[in-house]
């Protein structure tokens, strides 16, 4: 079976179109690429290459973690099943050495399980194989526009809600003056919620917004996310993010803040 679906619908007719993504200092967004099919990373860096972003490839997870190490990359596209490590054992490693790019997991399997396990072990999305150049290029831009390094086009970098505060320039969340540490999708869909205070919204509008795209109706992902976000942003304090059943969550001041 083919790694890939509608090969001639590339993306490299509509690239031409786009808003060219580049890093905040103007430099070319840097991109991994990890898989062991020759065929699927050279057509990957070439398609990559024409948006315009540095791409390097690795073929077993021992390379994968020592490009990251040597190439600092953006964005990473990790195959799930590998000839030594596999991509859940990389994403583990890159995530303990700190590092907080945004990964895009490629998978062969087509259960639900098996993506929900690469997202909960803190990946941002995933293809299904086979997949369109087309669908990868814009899934991984979506993730490359929501990260740190991109500059935020907004009305103010900072949103409160209560005692919680999220600077959208420099990333950083707090809760009554203490830290809080999210990934980049994390991140996003907490400031989605801050957008939009007091407003219940529904999974399908959190999908469109924070995923970018219909999660072909496994809306469980967003009952993923949301708990991760009440793990760090509620718990032990008076609760912000609320269940509002049948319809949707809702973000607001706690109680007496």
């Amino acid at each position: 079976m083919s790694i890939l679906r509608n090969v001639s619908n590339t993306p490299f007719a509509s690239s031409a179109h786009r808003t060219a993504l580049t890093r905040a200092d103007g430099s070319p967004v840097r991109v991994l690429v990890v898989d062991d099919e020759a065929t699927l990373t050279d057509l990957l860096k070439m398609a990559l290459r024409y948006e315009g972003w540095e791409v390097r490839t690795a073929a077993t997870g021992q390379a994968a973690l020592a490009a990251a190490r040597d190439f600092r990359p953006d964005a990473v596209v990790l195959d799930i099943m590998l000839p030594d490590l596999d991509g859940l054992q990389i994403l583990s490693r890159l995530r303990a050495n700190g590092d907080d790019m945004p990964v895009l997991f490629l998978t062969a399997k087509d259960s639900l399980d098996d993506r929900i396990a690469g997202l909960t072990a803190g990946g941002d999305d995933y293809v299904t194989k086979p997949f369109s150049l087309e669908e990868l290029v814009a899934r991984l831009r979506g993730l490359i526009r929501r990260s740190t390094l991109l500059a935020v086009d907004n009305d103010g970098p900072t949103v409160q809600v209560g005692d919680l505060t999220l600077n959208e320039d420099s990333h950083e969340v707090y809760r009554d003056g203490t830290a809080i540490e999210l990934t980049a999708t994390e991140f996003e869909l907490l400031r989605y919620l801050m957008r939009n205070p007091r407003r219940v919204l529904s999974k399908s509008q959190i999908l469109d917004r924070v995923w970018s795209y219909d999660f072909g109706g496994k809306a469980s992902v967003v009952e993923i996310y949301i708990s991760y976000l009440r793990k760090k942003i509620d718990a032990g304090r008076p609760a912000m993010i609320h269940t509002i059943r049948g319809v949707g969550y809702m973000i607001k001041p706690a109680d007496g803040a």
